[in-house]
């Protein structure tokens, strides 16, 4: 419904982030202004992007966020698996990059079952690569929604170690949300496996090899200028609040509607 409606505006999602969110940021920003303080932390040395990339390789760069969920888990291992190569390749700022500080990305930041570390990680890499959407840089922003788009649909987890710990197969299931507590919830209950099985443990670290294999895919386009959004959910345009897809699968009723800008 969201991609109907942007082709018949003619509006890519691109162009929503360059145009109507810009300004709506900019106006909010203008109308705080009076009372906020002034912000200091532009400008620092790492505050220059795009960052220097290099391509890498997906597989080798999943192997490593396989082998990474068994150490730091899963948005702290997507991370490591970029970075650390991105060391030996380019050297600083990744050299100086404190990595490990993001381990409190597992279960969902801090075992809160919120979205996936996988998520989060990849969107901290964009991000940090790429520049954040307030200098114009909007691909670092839509490579992370196109992740969690993908993250949904997907039937996960997708890659197969060269040596993994479990050797049984393991199930795939579809979570249709970005969500730590859904995707677990759903794949525990189609493996009818608790949370703390070698089984589990093992599916969320294929899941992590997934996220960064597609990351690096996304990240490669992007370096020869070959990156095209492939999502389609702009869900501030279509029901005026931030959201995932899904909703109404936990929130069968009473979801108040998002009041609208009066034109």
């Amino acid at each position: 419904m969201q991609h109907e409606q942007e082709q018949r505006s003619g509006l890519s999602r691109r162009q929503w982030m360059l145009g109507t969110g810009a300004l709506a940021t900019t106006a909010a920003l203008s109308h705080l202004s009076g009372w906020l303080p002034s912000a200091g932390a532009a400008g620092g040395k790492t505050e220059k992007w795009p960052w220097p990339y290099e391509k890498l390789d997906p597989t080798i760069t999943a192997e490593l966020a396989y082998k990474e969920w068994y150490r730091v888990f899963c948005g702290c291992a997507v991370i490591s698996s970029v970075f650390t190569q991105l060391r030996e390749k380019v050297g600083e700022p990744y050299s100086s990059f404190p990595i490990d500080a993001f381990v409190f990305l597992e279960g969902g930041v801090a075992s809160w079952g919120t979205i996936c570390g996988s998520n989060a990680g990849a969107n901290i890499v964009v991000n940090l690569i790429i520049g954040p959407r307030i200098i114009g840089a909007v691909d670092g922003h839509l490579i992370g929604t196109d992740i969690m788009q993908w993250y949904c649909e997907s039937a996960l987890p997708i890659f197969e170690p060269k040596s993994p710990k479990i050797r049984e197969p393991i199930p795939q299931t579809i979570s249709e949300s970005p969500l730590c507590h859904v995707s677990v919830g759903k794949w525990m209950a189609v493996a009818d496996k608790p949370i703390g099985s070698p089984e589990r443990k093992d599916r969320c670290a294929r899941v992590t090899a997934s996220v960064a294999y597609h990351l690096v895919e996304l990240l490669n386009a992007w370096k020869d200028d070959d990156y095209d959004d492939e999502g389609d959910w702009t869900p501030l345009s279509d029901y005026g609040i931030n959201a995932q897809p899904n909703c109404m699968e936990c929130h069968a009723g009473g979801i108040p509607e998002a009041p609208r800008k009066k034109i």
